[in-house]
């Protein structure tokens, strides 16, 4: 079964990666686990007049292996294999599309991640999500 966690840095995004090494009985023994961090673009308008392309890059980097690092290093610790990826883009519309070519089975993610004003401001990614996708999303509290 091939997995997909949508990860934001945040301890509700934790959670996902935290259910998934606690239940993986349950989703049986052929597991591949798809982590993903989605960077909001922040190359807009002039600032590319003002900072080079290879700084923007480096800075998702940076930034996406951040938001990883400990699902990464609970995923070692429980000996779970898996495979990660960094987007650039609206989160919503990245984790669909990175579903659907990756032929994911289910994606597994919190119900609410970083939030505040920003989730009043742009929609719950998770509404949209479940929108934008065909697959099964368990939602962890």
């Amino acid at each position: 079964m091939k997995i997909l966690i949508p990860l934001d840095g945040s301890a509700g995004s934790q959670r996902a990666v935290d259910y998934l090494i606690s239940h993986r009985v349950m989703f049986g023994e052929e597991l591949t686990v798809l982590l993903l961090n989605v960077q909001w673009k922040v190359a807009t308008g002039n600032v590319k007049l003002f900072i080079n392309q290879d700084t923007i890059n480096d800075y998702y980097r940076e930034q996406g292996m951040a938001a990883l690092q400990v699902a990464r290093a609970a995923l070692d610790a429980a000996q779970i294999p898996y495979h990660y990826h960094i987007s650039i883009g609206s989160p919503a519309d990245a984790i669909a599309q990175y579903a659907r070519e990756q032929g994911v089975d289910q994606i597994v993610m919190c119900r609410q991640g970083q939030g505040g004003l920003q989730m009043f401001l742009l929609g719950s990614v998770v509404s949209k999500v479940l929108h934008l996708t065909d697959c099964p999303v368990l939602l962890i509290k």
